[in-house]
Parts: C-alpha cells; sequence; structure tokens
C-alpha cells in the first residue's frame, strides 16, 4: 500500500485488522529511508491510535508490511513516539503487566517481558534514535516490535486461552458483517 499526502495534508484513519487475520503473520520489511510517505504513514497511525484509543501502533497492524511503530502512552497524548526500523539492543530483568492489542480488541492478558531495553531506531525524521526505558514503555515498544516481526501478544499465552481467543474474535467478526 502507498501512502500519498493529499492535497489537504489532512491525517486518516487506517484500517485495523483484527486478529486471526494471516496479513497480522507476515514479517515487516525495513525502511530504505523516512520519505514523506514514511512521514505520512506515521501520522495516520498516530491518528487512528489515538482515534482507537490505544497506546500503541505497527504499521502491519494498519496492512502496511514495513518496520514501523508509534507509542504514546501519556493521559493527554502528549509524547508521540515514531520509530523506524527499531531494533532491541539489550534488555534487563522480567516484568509481568496484562497487555492488550487494537489487533485483538477486548481481549487482555498478563505477559512477561523484559523490564528494561535499549532500542536503536530511526525517529520521524529520520535521524538514529536510542532509547533507554523500563516499565509501561517498555512493554508496548516490545510489543510493537513484535507485530513486526508477525507475533502477536497472544503467542505468549496458553494453546488454550488462544483457542479461545481465536474463537471469540471469529465470533465478533462474523456479527460485524
Amino acid at each position: 500500500m502507498r501512502y500519498i499526502l493529499g492535497e489537504t495534508g489532512h491525517m486518516s484513519i487506517l484500517h485495523v485488522l483484527h486478529y486471526p487475520d494471516p496479513q497480522l503473520r507476515i514479517i515487516a520489511e525495513p525502511v530504505p529511508e523516512v520519505s514523506r510517505d514514511i512521514r505520512t504513514l506515521i501520522d495516520d497511525m498516530l491518528e487512528t491510535m489515538y482515534d482507537a484509543p490505544g497506546v500503541g501502533l505497527a504499521a502491519p497492524q494498519v496492512d502496511v508490511a514495513k518496520r514501523v511503530i508509534v507509542v504514546d502512552i501519556t493521559e493527554d497524548k502528549s509524547k508521540p513516539l515514531a520509530l523506524v526500523n527499531p531494533e532491541i539492543m539489550r534488555r534487563q530483568g522480567t516484568v509481568q503487566m496484562e497487555e492488550g492489542c487494537l489487533s485483538v480488541p477486548g481481549i487482555y492478558e498478563p505477559v512477561e517481558r523484559a523490564e528494561w531495553i535499549k532500542v536503536r531506531a530511526l525517529d520521524r525524521g529520520g535521524h538514529v534514535l536510542d532509547i533507554e526505558t523500563d516499565g509501561v514503555l517498555a512493554v508496548c515498544i516490545q510489543h510493537e516490535i513484535d507485530h513486526l516481526d508477525g507475533k502477536l501478544f497472544v503467542d505468549y499465552l496458553s494453546e488454550l486461552k488462544r483457542a479461545r481467543i481465536r474463537k471469540k474474535m471469529e465470533k465478533l467478526r462474523r456479527q460485524t458483517m
């Protein structure tokens, strides 16, 4: 999918794919450069995430197989973070937090992840960004990076829980068709 900024330059709400859509399993391609199209994608993803409302969104969730994520864990939407080609350089400790996902609406389950991470990525301007963080932001970034690798938070759950969630999502999809 290609994004071209319209004459008005306004942002768009994108369609979020829902589990078990097979597109969510595609491994995203690295972004060769942070072009105007990528910046438009970032803006549209932020708009979509805030509208949902959510605290993170990965490009594969909006059917774009590019390594781009957006995150903002603030209540007032004041610290949007866009990471292009994010890579976890180091991780330490473990923490368990309840996670949800815009692609798995209404489902919240505890997941264990690294407590602290160091991430390298490109920002919206194409500059190298190094982030060291812990807590909710670290968990959120790890969750979104998983999406880039075709992995969902439900993959951390038992086979039984996953089967239950899949059934629930398929039923939801039939009801909304």
